[in-house]
């Protein structure tokens, strides 16, 4: 399993349904990107300039939507996920 380090962390992204205008069916290259997803892992937090721990404000099984061009993108074990620092996330789904 993967393990953020830091203010990291690791989403599994949700991906949009097919979106149709005017019946229309949009073509996957003129779709917006993903901007929603579900965090599978949290890392410790961020330490301060007294190097004590901030923990995470966010945790595993949460629903968040982040920036659209932000992290970083890997593949692990065939699956694709996105590493964000928790500055990127914009809001959790509550």
């Amino acid at each position: 399993m993967l393990q953020p380090i830091g203010d990291r962390v690791i989403v599994k992204v949700k991906d949009e349904e097919e979106e149709k205008v005017g019946g229309i069916v949009l073509a996957s290259n003129a779709k917006e990107k993903p901007q929603r997803g579900e965090i599978i892992a949290v890392g410790n937090g961020k330490r301060n300039a007294n190097g004590d721990l901030i923990p995470m404000s966010v945790a595993k099984g949460e629903t968040v939507f982040f920036d659209k061009y932000s992290g970083t993108n890997l593949k692990y074990e065939g699956e694709k996920y996105l590493v964000l620092r928790e500055s990127d996330l914009l809001a959790v789904v509550k």
